[in-house]
């Protein structure tokens, strides 16, 4: 077990714990912005699917059942602009973090192969990498990485933390690069409904891929879109020849999305409206905390979408961590997300309107 678990960087959270004491201690109670975990309710029509889906007694599949594959692939064409979509072209997957976290042994990566992701990105991208003792590097512009030995290529389009958008001209030159040096592309697409200053575009689309799925394939995840990161529900959409034998290996490793909760899916990739109803909580709460960081003596940058406020005081985030701390709020520091971010927090968007309300009067 210690030589799987050596491979780990120290489990960046846990460093948090005594600000989250201090900020606890507020006479008004904390105000946690740290973690972008879903506050409001599930959408009764959601709920009512997996209710509905409660009396299965028999395993589930892991390729889901033809209707979940049907909302996948309709949900795909219809938001994301992709073309003739069929059940080959998707995988559900048990939450997102799983499958980055495992990716690259499940495809066979391992020493001497490379992953790529962004200098300032969620950790588990470089989790994924040490788990199968392959090598791992950041780049700010993935085009001028060495393309030798580089196996997988992680984009993230909104960004956790920053909330940069890449446009579609960034997202068609480095899909051809990709193409062109034969390294797979994998685009981390979780927060793309949620775009605020900027319209966040797939690789999926045709206008990015020339009409084609040959080594690219998207994630996208009902976490924060649905309020469902409770359920673990997610999914994959590309290129055939990488979903298939992904498949016959999670067959083998049991990784299936339990059936209630495909019924939940297939209801909530049916319905826009209620991504509607919680993209203008998110809208109103956005501008509050905005407004009142700025008035604070904050600096934000990006953030045109996602879920966060990348924001800095030009001082080092654990001081600025320390700082909110004390006002009763709690933010993540940049560091969690690379040595890039030391003097910027990020500012999660999740809390309720009570709490955001709370947040804005300390500041």
């Amino acid at each position: 077990m210690s030589a799987v678990s050596d491979r780990l960087p120290a489990f960046p959270w846990d460093k948090l714990t005594p600000f989250k004491a201090t900020a606890a201690a507020h006479p008004d109670g904390i105000v946690d912005l740290s973690v972008g975990t879903p506050v409001d309710p599930v959408p009764e029509l959601i709920q009512k699917a997996l209710v509905g889906a409660a009396d299965s007694p028999g395993y589930p599949t892991v390729w889901g059942t033809p209707e979940l594959r049907d909302a996948i692939t309709g949900w795909v064409e219809r938001r994301l602009g992709a073309r003739d979509v069929t059940h080959r072209h998707v995988l559900p997957i048990v939450g997102s973090k799983e499958l980055v976290a495992w990716l690259p042994t499940q495809l066979g990566l391992g020493p001497g192969d490379r992953v790529a992701y962004p200098r300032l990105a969620y950790p588990t991208y470089e989790v994924g990498a040490r788990l199968a003792r392959a090598e791992y590097e950041v780049y700010d512009d993935p085009t001028e990485l060495d393309p030798d030995g580089l196996k997988l290529l992680w984009l993230n389009s909104p960004s956790n933390p920053t909330g940069k958008v890449l446009s579609k001209a960034d997202l068609t030159r480095i899909v051809a690069w990709a193409r062109e040096h034969g390294v797979l592309l994998f685009s981390d697409e979780c927060y793309l409904e949620l775009g605020w200053e900027a319209d966040p575009v797939s690789v999926l689309h045709p206008d990015v891929n020339g009409g084609s799925y040959d080594g690219i394939v998207s994630v996208h995840s009902l976490s924060k879109r649905s309020n469902l990161a409770g359920y673990r529900a997610a999914f994959l959409a590309g290129d055939p020849a990488v979903l298939s034998p992904l498949l016959e290996i999670r067959k083998h490793g049991g990784m299936m999305t339990s059936a209630p909760t495909q019924a939940a899916v297939v209801a909530a990739l049916s319905d826009d409206d209620h991504v509607r109803v919680q993209r203008e909580r998110y809208a109103s709460r956005r501008a509050l905390l905005r407004e009142a960081l700025l008035s604070h003596g904050f600096r934000i940058e990006h953030s045109e979408a996602s879920l966060y406020l990348w924001a800095t005081r030009g001082e080092s985030c654990w001081d600025t961590v320390a700082h909110l701390a004390e006002r009763g709020v709690l933010v993540a520091p940049g560091d969690f997300y690379g040595s890039a971010g030391a003097e910027f927090v990020r500012v999660a968007l999740t809390a309720t309107d009570e709490r955001i309300a709370a947040a804005v009067r300390r500041l």
